[in-house]
């Protein structure tokens, strides 16, 4: 094997750099959302169920980071779990691999933890207009989670079909076999 790619986002981009367009894209996404559904639906908004709202903007995380665990369930032997405190206040949940996975395992469980929340969201927020202001705020904010995860799979989607991703200090490793004559 040998590596055909490193992608290193804090390095690529910086960490300030990244939280700062994370942040964007979650204002972004919540004004689309907000002003989609006022316009869709004229029920007057409810501000019942607030410490719910708190409780599920809490649950995001951990629940983004259980989703992306889920396809490498059959991996969990070389998976290790880290919590580290960002910015000296918020829990940080890191999962890394020691050994490397397939890239089509890899690009799933990247898209995961987007596909589910992000529908179980706008689901929710259809069906319960009453309440679409506190689910158009969830869904922004985890889209804003999810961005490192999409600018990755924009990564990983052009390498080679049948690579394998390695996580190491330096980043995510794209490994390619080599060329059999």
């Amino acid at each position: 094997m040998h590596c055909w790619k490193t992608i290193n986002l804090k390095k690529q981009y910086g960490f300030d750099r990244l939280f700062m367009i994370s942040a964007l894209f979650g204002i972004a996404v919540f004004m689309t959302a907000y002003i989609g559904l006022t316009i869709i639906y004229a029920t007057p908004l409810s501000d019942q169920y607030f410490l719910f709202f708190i409780l599920a903007l809490l649950g995001i995380y951990p629940l983004h980071k259980l989703l992306h665990f889920l396809p490498l369930i059959g991996c969990h032997k070389s998976l290790k779990f880290i919590i580290r405190k960002q910015m000296k206040v918020c829990p940080s949940i890191s999962l890394h691999i020691n050994e490397p996975v397939p890239k089509i395992r890899f690009l799933l469980s990247l898209a995961t933890p987007f596909l589910v929340l992000n529908t179980v969201l706008v689901t929710l927020s259809v069906m319960l207009p009453a309440f679409s202001h506190y689910f158009a705020m969830l869904l922004a904010y985890h889209c804003a989670l999810c961005l490192t995860d999409i600018i990755y799979l924009r990564n990983l989607a052009r390498s080679p079909k049948y690579a394998l991703i390695e996580e190491t200090e330096t980043g995510f490793e794209i490994l390619v076999p080599p060329v059999m004559s």
